[in-house]
């Protein structure tokens, strides 16, 4: 259905790990001709130059974004909403648009109100990545057997959903489709959940504990070496269910609490061995 070259020129705005690690990709499988990453740093750019992400870089996304016609928002949810307007004076009309941000609903939403009805947006997650961040940790493989979930709705264009379920497919990632409401449920449960637990046991470990962490500590909580401003904007963006999602994990620290109280065993092992049971399914 498509040739190899699936694009001319793909535009990549933000070329941190995840940005940068699809430039990469891009350019091994020799998907575009012409690989032009946008980042607010010279030093970000000459190190995705480096890592062979893009073939050219600049500090302004008017210039980059010209006559590209796949562009990927690669960056925090704010940026990548404040990125609209810029799209609609300046981008190539018919371009196709993605995004790779971590929570869909408020993005799809206002991609449909914002952008220009002759550009083909299509909302994607790709579930990868690292606690790292930066193009220097940048890896071509780093979809590879990983999963994406893009969120078309009923007025996404077929033809470029179907070309950006390609694209990632040649990627290496396994795409499956949801409506963005669906996805930030998920998300909030099986991601977002999890880094702000990460975050709040670091906070809470007195600062002269440290010194003695274990290799147990350091698994729990790699994550909360994460992004700030990324996290941040997550959690505006997504309250409602992560507000949810830390309910349900709050009720069951309680429980928890309770059985150590009253030094119930019987409790305890139930709890232990369903997580334990949880947890190895996920290894399935």
């Amino acid at each position: 259905m498509f040739r190899k070259e699936l694009f001319r020129k793909v535009t990549i705005v933000g070329v941190g790990l995840i940005g940068a690690s699809m430039g990469m990709a891009v350019k091994k499988r020799s998907l575009a001709r012409e690989i032009v990453g946008v980042a607010r740093k010279d030093a970000t750019l000459a190190t995705a130059v480096k890592q062979g992400a893009i073939h050219s870089g600049t500090k302004d996304i008017k210039e980059g974004i010209r006559d590209a016609d796949f562009i990927v928002l690669a960056a925090p949810v704010s940026s990548i909403i404040e990125a609209f307007p810029l799209l609609n004076t300046n981008a190539r009309r018919g371009a196709i648009i993605t995004d790779v941000g971590s929570s869909k609903g408020l993005i799809v939403d206002q991609a449909q109100k914002n952008l220009h009805p002759s550009f083909l947006f299509v909302g994607s997650h790709p579930l990868a990545g690292s606690e790292k961040s930066g193009p220097a940790h940048a890896n071509a493989d780093l979809f590879e057997h990983s999963n994406c979930i893009m969120t078309p709705t009923e007025r996404t264009n077929r033809l470029a959903k179907e070309k950006v379920k390609h694209f990632w497919s040649q990627l290496g990632a396994n795409v499956r489709f949801m409506s963005p409401t669906e996805h930030d449920e998920i998300l909030a449960y099986i991601s977002h959940l999890p880094h702000l637990l990460a975050y709040a046991l670091m906070k809470s470990i007195p600062e002269q504990f440290l010194m003695h962490a274990t290799q147990g500590l350091r698994d729990t909580t790699r994550i909360a070496a994460s992004d700030p401003k990324m996290w941040n904007d997550i959690c505006v963006s997504n309250g409602k269910n992560i507000l949810k999602s830390m309910d349900e994990c709050a009720k069951a620290l309680g429980a928890i609490r309770k059985a150590v109280v009253d030094a119930d065993q019987q409790a305890l092992m139930e709890t232990f061995n369903q997580a334990k049971a949880s947890r190895e399914r996920i290894e399935r």
